[in-house]
């Protein structure tokens, strides 16, 4: 198949929702002695600009019908657009039902995505999906030997760059195809979520991700892996919503230690800090001011947090902003901060300072996704959260109202911390962390031993776990796991319960005559 190395534009659609440098667009075509077709919004735009331009239906001797659902669904559209200029054949045929060659397409689809988002019913959104434009891009994506097809604004200054030099190039042609098949998928895929969710299908039988690229990154976990920032169309506060203040580029790491920081995070009510190192907090308290829970958190294990990321629910302020910068952090995210705290980290130069707009909601819904060999697993977020009503005491002592609050604030932060996790806290703050041992056993006593360390740095003889409370994030599964929790100096003990020896782990408990509430409710984290 031949193709001319430069195409010229003699005739052009342009028929756009986005109107976003549709005139300049339009001014360099015509400059170059194109001919514009255009419909609806688009042709009036284009004429206030004074150009001049031919409606569809004028070209194609065919009238829009059907409240507009019909207009460039027509032979002479889609035969211009189709049409191999490299076979004699389908010249003859063109030129026969005096179809006229189109060489540029120039089309952004209906705001289907901005639709739902508006809450508009059910037929505004049906009404809201887009026929003629998926039809027109496809089909100058697969003519693009002969035909070019721009689908984004950002698209345009290439093409007017080219034209002053005899037209496009094959190469950008394909480049600009791949990326109309893009776009029209990615449309198609919200539109199937959508339908899914009318159905009240959140895993229904067919599931088409798509994202955008928001950036490649220099490497991925490892300097010998290849990796990019994709987004999706989901609406959650977080780093898809940030803006980097200040900082060098993110990396891979980066942004998973910083989505998980900020994820747990949101799980407060009360101003509170989240440190994160390898993906695991390191440190969560709440308090009164962000300054006296980021002070409490640093406690808890201030080796780790060398070098870590911290996330805060609410604004940053100087103070605390002062606090932070005394140890090096990778990223600060917050969903805002006050001017004097820019201006203390600005200070530091490779600190990464995002803020997202708000704090997600911990409770909502969504979806989360693990790739697998030939696949991927998708189960709804981890929205679970259990109070006071959930939990059933299953000892002779029942827990005091300051270790009521302490267990659940451990358990919330149990469910953010990679299995298997054992978490001890006190006053709303964690005081020892133990993370991702293949034995329940190991993640108490390492929480413990980290608590002796982090007693010594902040200049205490006794290890900080001492009348603490602790959380497991799933149950006992002997009392051996138990033992080494209340060896550790825990005095009242939040677990789901649900094992067959709970009453093992049960007696263990009353004879050392702490507390003990079942939750009911397990927060793997793999």
């Amino acid at each position: 198949m031949s193709s001319p190395d430069r195409l010229p534009i003699r005739r052009a659609l342009l028929s756009v929702s986005d109107k976003a440098g549709l005139i300049t667009l339009g001014k360099a075509l015509v400059a170059q002695g194109a001919q514009l077709l255009s419909t609806g919004g688009s042709a009036k735009a284009l004429r206030e600009a004074g150009l001049d331009v031919t409606d569809v239906s004028d070209h194609t001797g065919f009238p829009e019908i059907l409240d507009g659902r019909v207009k460039t669904l027509v032979p002479q559209i889609h035969g211009g657009i189709l049409g191999r200029r490299d076979l004699a054949s389908h010249l003859a045929q063109m030129d026969e039902h005096q179809i006229a060659p189109i060489d540029l397409v120039c089309v952004n689809l209906y705001p289907f995505a901005a639709t739902v988002a508006s809450g508009a019913g059910a037929e505004d959104c049906i009404e809201n999906i887009d026929i003629g434009g998926p039809a027109l891009i496809r089909a100058a994506a697969k003519n693009h030997d002969h035909v070019v097809i721009l689908t984004e604004p950002a698209q345009y200054d290439a093409l007017i760059a080219s034209l002053a030099q005899g037209g496009s190039t094959l190469a950008e042609r394909q480049l600009w195809a791949g990326a109309a098949y893009a776009h029209t998928a990615a449309y198609d895929a919200m539109i199937a979520s959508w339908f899914a969710g009318q159905r009240g299908e959140a895993l229904p039988e067919t599931m088409t991700l798509s994202g955008s690229r928001r950036e490649l990154l220099r490497y991925g976990e490892n300097p010998h892996q290849n990796a990019a920032f994709y987004v999706t169309a989901e609406k959650r506060y977080g780093i898809a919503t940030a803006t980097q203040i200040q900082g060098k580029a993110l990396s891979y790491n980066n942004l998973n230690d910083t989505d998980a920081a900020f994820e747990a995070v949101a799980e407060f009510d009360k101003p509170s800090v989240v440190i994160v190192k390898h993906a695991n907090p390191c440190g969560v308290a709440s308090a009164e001011t962000l300054e006296s829970a980021w002070k409490s958190a640093l406690k808890c294990d201030p080796v780790s947090a060398f070098g870590g990321i911290v996330a805060l629910n609410r604004p940053l302020d100087e103070a605390t902003a002062e606090q932070i910068a005394t140890i090096f952090t990778e990223v600060i995210v917050a969903p805002d901060a006050t001017e004097g705290a820019k201006a203390v980290l600005s200070r530091k130069k490779n600190l990464r300072l995002l803020l997202t707009g708000g704090v997600p909601s911990a409770t909502s819904e969504g979806l989360t996704f693990k790739s697998v060999a030939g696949g991927f697993l998708a189960q709804s977020r981890d929205a679970g959260q259990v109070t006071v009503a959930d939990l059933r005491v299953v000892t002779k002592r029942a827990p005091t109202d300051a270790e009521m609050a302490d267990l659940l604030f451990a358990f919330r932060v149990a469910k953010h911390v990679k299995s298997n996790a054992v978490i001890y806290a006190k006053d709303r703050a964690t005081v020892g962390i133990g993370a991702g041992q293949m034995s329940r056993v190991d993640s108490a006593r390492i929480a413990a031993r980290k608590s002796l360390d982090a007693a010594e740095a902040a200049g205490e003889s006794v290890a900080l776990t001492q009348g603490s409370v602790a959380a497991s994030d799933a149950f006992f599964p002997f009392a051996d796991g138990l033992e080494s929790v209340i060896a550790a100096g825990a005095v009242a003990v939040i677990q789901p319960g649900g094992s067959i020896r709970d009453q093992e782990v049960i007696d263990a408990a009353d004879a050392a005559g702490i507390a003990m509430v079942f939750t009911g409710m397990r927060h793997f984290r793999h």
